[in-house]
């Protein structure tokens, strides 16, 4: 859910390869910078790492 409403709704993206890209820096800010409520406001690679 969150990826089409923070994402490609937003862009409106034109093509294919347009999407690939956006979506590979998309998940990358998803899990790598955004803190989730969920996991105490930590990113998902913090949990991860952790282990």
């Amino acid at each position: 859910r969150s990826v089409k409403y923070e994402d490609i709704y937003l862009r409106g993206y034109e093509s294919l390869k347009d999407v690939r890209q956006g979506l590979k820096k998309y998940f990358e800010f998803y899990n790598e910078k955004r803190p989730h409520q969920g996991l105490e406001y930590r990113t998902p690679a913090e949990v991860y790492f952790e282990k």
